[in-house]
């Protein structure tokens, strides 16, 4: 039998449940059954026809399904109100800031407008949806009170605060900032990545969580691992597609981590990554490496790209071993990095001067893209500001997954830009709101 997430109102009507089991074939059935069981549900989900309403989304094992869709034993489905009435125009952005939650909707590419602010008064380091539930995740850091998750089914409603994530007791360490949120590749799997570097899990979708052993334990992380500007900071968790034991993490000013097991055991993977802040002595030394922002390919999982501390770099061998791509842009020091959903060869960087002037390089405000796997740069620009001195921190650049790619950054001056054809041409859809942490777009 199938199980069936229900979020509200959804689950007010199948009696409260969370979750229910209904069997069918394929999902068309599955939700004809659960009419059966829980009448109050009739015409909710399924048309007067029994098709899927046109604003209901439903997921299956995590990918967007139709109703002919076949079902596995055991297979998990989530039915999901689509984002702003659901057309494919339509577009929502989660934008962290130093004050707030500002959710923003409206056309893809267009002016925005502020749908919901949460947490006012406190920074929202990271804000995500997950895709597989429909569950909004928030990492949230109060300047008394430190740094929480919280989760809603509707960022425009209630949040509920999560249990942890917190470092065991009898660790000496506290949870000082979450960086990152990231959904894992089994059902109810979600990472956060903290200051001071460690990784934590949840199996229930973000509401517990727990230490990371493997990475926590590593003998050198008392002696060999050291803070960046901006803390010590586990800020990129990169999931393997359709294999949860291989997963891949960024840590400042450490490296990069690789794991093939869950998470069990972990391995420090530097191989070709030189700082230039090193004296060539050090280098011998496989940490130190300050990896400012990685991510890897959905469709070529063996395919990543880092932003680092000077220089950009790829992989091609799933991180094992990387190779300089920083020729061709004004300045290779920088923060924000996208990956093309859909195209392995395709990413986006926005670099700024340098770490001792963090505004965008030449005080031009450009985007730059590489259709080439980094051979070659060059700026997607239109409609971005020709002056500016803007600073774009690490999360605060995101795309919708969509085709043409949609593209979203902010910065610490308040305004959010857009692009709704791959960065070709460009708009501010959003301006005035506080410094802003990071933006991902709600897919």
């Amino acid at each position: 039998m199938a199980i069936v997430a229900l979020r509200p109102p959804l689950r007010e009507l199948a009696g409260g449940s969370r979750e229910v089991r209904a069997d069918g074939v394929t999902v068309a059935e599955v939700l004809r059954r659960l009419e059966l069981d829980h009448p109050k549900l009739t015409g909710w989900v399924l048309d007067d026809q029994g098709r899927l309403r046109q604003h209901v989304a439903v997921f299956l094992a995590g990918e967007r399904v139709d109703g002919t869709a076949s079902m596995t034993p055991d297979a998990r489905l989530d039915i999901i109100g689509a984002v702003s009435g659901g057309s494919d125009n339509d577009a929502e952005v989660l934008v962290g800031t130093k004050k707030g939650l500002f959710v923003l909707r409206g056309r893809r590419g267009g002016a925005m407008s502020v749908a919901a602010r949460a947490f006012p008064g406190m920074a929202v380091e990271y804000a995500i949806r997950d895709r597989r539930t429909g569950t909004y995740l928030a990492s949230v850091t109060h300047g008394q009170f430190g740094a929480h998750v919280f989760l809603a089914d509707d960022p425009t409603g209630e949040w509920e605060q999560s249990e942890g994530p917190a470092f065991p007791e009898g660790e000496d360490a506290s949870v000082a900032r979450i960086w990152k949120i990231e959904p894992g590749e089994e059902d109810g799997l979600v990472y956060a990545g903290v200051d001071p570097a460690a990784l934590f899990e949840s199996r229930d979708g973000g509401r517990t969580w727990q230490l990371n052993r493997g990475l926590w334990d590593q003998p050198s992380r008392l002696e060999e691992w050291t803070p960046g500007f901006g803390g010590l900071a586990l800020h990129s968790i990169c999931p393997w597609p359709g294999d949860p034991s291989r997963l891949a993490v960024g840590i400042s000013a450490v490296g990069v981590w690789l794991s093939d097991d869950g998470g069990r055991t972990w391995t420090i993977s530097n191989d070709g990554i030189v700082p230039p802040y090193l004296p060539k002595e050090a280098l011998a030394n496989p940490y130190g490496r300050c990896v400012h922002n990685m991510h890897r390919s959905p469709v070529r999982p063996d395919r990543l790209f880092i932003q680092f501390h000077g220089g950009v770099y790829r992989s091609d061998d799933a991180g094992r071993s990387w190779i300089d791509i920083g020729a061709g842009l004004p300045s290779d020091f920088g923060f924000p990095l996208v990956m093309h959903p859909a195209d392995p060869d395709t990413a986006y960087v926005i670099p700024l001067n340098s770490d001792g002037d963090r505004v965008t390089a030449e005080g031009r405000v450009r985007v730059f893209r590489t259709r080439d796997a980094g051979a070659t740069w060059s700026p997607a620009e239109a409609g971005l500001p020709d002056e500016g001195y803007l600073t774009i921190l690490r999360q605060a650049f995101g795309h919708d997954g969509r085709d043409p790619l949609g593209l979203y950054f902010g910065a610490t001056s308040g305004e959010v830009f857009g692009s709704a054809d791959g960065g070709s041409t460009w708009r501010c859809v959003a301006e005035d709101l506080a410094p802003v942490l990071s933006v991902r777009v709600s897919p």
